[in-house]
């Protein structure tokens, strides 16, 4: 199911953009990636994070493997470029990058494979660095659209990530941060966040499951506080 998941984004792309969060440019000061880097944004989806990384740094590459994703991001950030790819067998030399990026897609390729790829990719002592964005309290949402937002994650939840997946990898002591920030959207954003989420966007039913949330949400502007996470460790 997890693949067919990640496919739905094809059909959500334009959701996806509209309704996903942003990064915060301050979360690139807490990383030791120097500015004249090559790096690597994988999974990068219509580009929210690549945008981010390719104002900071020399040569970003951004590797999609869908093709709908993939055409937003050229759009919105042509100074990347862009690769159709999958993170179990990315098209570059070895050694051949100082970072690999992924923000909140590494859920969809925490395995051995992936994480071999990635590790043959960056240069010794370059840095891998997983990115997520969360929500936190207060949230503005209604109480009814946030119970049902629940009841539809638990019925088709995304893969979560293996405690174990870097054992046996060539990577150092893994870093821990976190930076605030804010998400002003609208209720047409906040549908399309919804809209964007693969355990929507993935269902039958998917119409009438957004009219359903349509109707649980007020008109009105929301503003979020969010958390980026952030995990970071280089490669021996």
């Amino acid at each position: 199911m997890s693949a067919e998941q990640a496919r739905s984004f094809d059909r959500a792309a334009g959701e996806y953009e509209r309704g996903r969060p942003g990064w915060p440019p301050e979360v690139l000061d807490l990383l030791p990636v120097a500015d004249d880097a090559t790096v690597l944004d994988l999974g990068a989806g219509t580009g929210k994070l690549t945008r981010v990384l390719a104002a900071r740094y020399a040569h970003v590459i951004a590797l999609e493997p869908l093709s709908e994703m993939r055409a937003i991001l050229e759009e919105r950030v042509p100074q990347a470029e862009a690769l159709p790819g999958v993170a179990e067998a990315i098209a570059l030399d070895d050694a051949s990058v100082d970072a690999v990026f992924t923000g909140q897609a590494f859920h969809w390729f925490a395995n051995d494979v992936a994480v071999a790829e990635i590790a043959r990719v960056l240069r010794p002592g370059g840095v891998l660095a997983r990115l997520w964005n969360e929500a936190i309290e207060p949230n503005p949402l209604p109480p009814g659209y946030r119970a049902r937002l629940d009841e539809l994650f638990d019925a088709m939840p995304p893969p979560s990530v293996d405690d174990h997946v870097f054992d046996g990898m060539p990577f150092g002591e893994v870093h821990h941060g976190e930076v605030e920030h804010e998400q002003q959207s609208s209720r047409d954003e906040v549908l399309a966040f919804s809209a964007s989420t693969s355990w929507i966007a993935n269902r039958d039913d998917r119409d009438e499951v957004l009219a359903e949330l349509a109707s649980l949400l007020p008109e009105g502007g929301y503003t979020f506080r969010m958390q980026t996470n952030f995990e970071w460790a280089r490669r021996d």
